[in-house]
Parts: structure tokens; C-alpha cells; sequence
């Protein structure tokens, strides 16, 4: 699956600004179709950040819709319906910081359960976990920004997913890659993160 270059990072992380502001202002959600890759059906996460705490993170783990849809409806929910929060408000978009997060599409890990850590690098892969109606989905970068090895991971997305510790070695376990674009500040200059640090820098 081809990488997206920065300027089309660029453009994905001022749709999700864009989508979220008009959203709050208007209660109108933009009908924007960009070219190029944001036409392919991809996975995507828009992650919201103020004053570096979470403030709000929602997606598509799968390819289902068209980029810049996923996008537009993936930051609108990210400032609206994450269960965790209370609504973003348009002022409040002055003080957060938006990231979007580009999917693969997730691959399972069809080897032995005590084998599954050695197929997970951290710094590379997200997860996900399912189990029966319950499903657990962790981006790459939480791994990294929480110290984490293989294992703490695997027991953190179950977790999410509301499952004992442990329900890695009897639950399906998919693994997926990302890549990340996010504003340095609100409003700031837009970079694609690389998880050992940041590389390219653009407004």
C-alpha cells in the first residue's frame, strides 16, 4: 500500500482541522473529494490533543470508506462522540493539536499464541484484538509514548477491547502499520512523525 507523502499529509491533517471547525460552527459536515490517494479506501484515525493530553481519538480500523471521507467523519467524531470526553468546543480548537493516523490494512497473526510478541515491533505496529462481540484496537505511536514491549502491548489492546490481560493467547490478533501526521501546535506547521522522532516539516 503506497505511503502517503507529505503534502498529501499536509492536506489529510487540514481536512480533519477543517472538517472538525466547520462542524462546530456550522453543524454542517464539509463534502470535500480530494485526488490522488485520498480517492482510495483507506483505514484512518484522527487523534486530538490539548495542552499533550488525549482529548479525543476515533477511526476506521478498515479500508471501508474513500480517505477523505474516513477523514472528515473520523475528526468530527474524534471532537464530538469519543465516550471518554465531553464535546471539543470551537474555542477550544485554538489549544489542540490535530493528528491523523494512516492504516494498513490489518493483517492476522495466524501463529502459536507464545509466538504472537515475536511477530509485533514496537514502534511499527498497531493492534488490534478481537474476541467474540469485544474488539480492541491501540495505535502504533501508544506503544512508544508508554514505554511498552511486546507483550505489555498485547496486554493493553485487550484491555480496550474490556478483556482480561491475557485474552491475547485465545483471541484473534491483527496487526496493522501507520503512518503519522500531526500539527507541532495548534494551527502550526504539520509533520510526519517517525516514532524514533519527527522527519520532514511543512506548513
Amino acid at each position: 500500500m503506497q505511503r502517503l507523502k507529505l503534502d498529501e499529509g499536509i492536506r489529510a491533517v487540514k481536512l480533519a482541522r477543517r472538517a472538525i471547525e466547520v462542524y462546530l460552527s456550522e453543524k454542517k459536515v464539509i463534502d470535500e473529494r480530494l485526488p490522488g490517494v485520498f480517492k482510495e479506501k483507506r483505514g484512518v484515525f484522527t487523534t486530538l490533543t490539548k495542552h499533550g493530553e488525549l482529548r479525543g481519538c476515533i477511526g476506521f480500523p478498515y479500508p471501508v470508506k474513500r480517505l477523505d471521507e474516513a477523514i472528515i467523519e473520523s475528526a468530527i467524531s474524534a471532537a464530538t462522540q469519543d465516550p471518554r470526553f465531553s464535546p471539543v468546543s470551537l474555542d477550544e480548537m485554538d489549544e489542540i493539536v490535530v493528528e491523523v493516523t494512516i492504516l494498513t490494512s490489518p493483517e492476522k497473526l495466524n501463529v502459536k499464541p507464545i509466538e504472537i510478541p515475536k511477530h509485533i515491533k514496537i514502534g511499527k505496529h498497531g493492534l488490534i484484538v478481537k474476541h467474540g462481540l469485544y474488539s480492541g484496537l491501540l495505535l502504533p505511536q501508544v506503544a512508544v509514548e508508554y514505554n511498552m514491549d511486546a507483550e505489555e502491548f498485547l496486554s493493553q489492546t485487550c484491555l480496550k477491547a474490556g478483556l482480561p490481560p491475557d485474552c491475547w493467547f485465545y483471541s484473534e490478533v491483527y496487526r496493522f502499520e501507520g503512518q503519522i501526521f500531526k500539527e507541532i501546535e495548534p494551527r502550526g506547521n504539520v509533520i510526519e512523525v517517525e516514532l524514533g522522532g519527527a522527519k520532514n516539516c511543512h506548513r
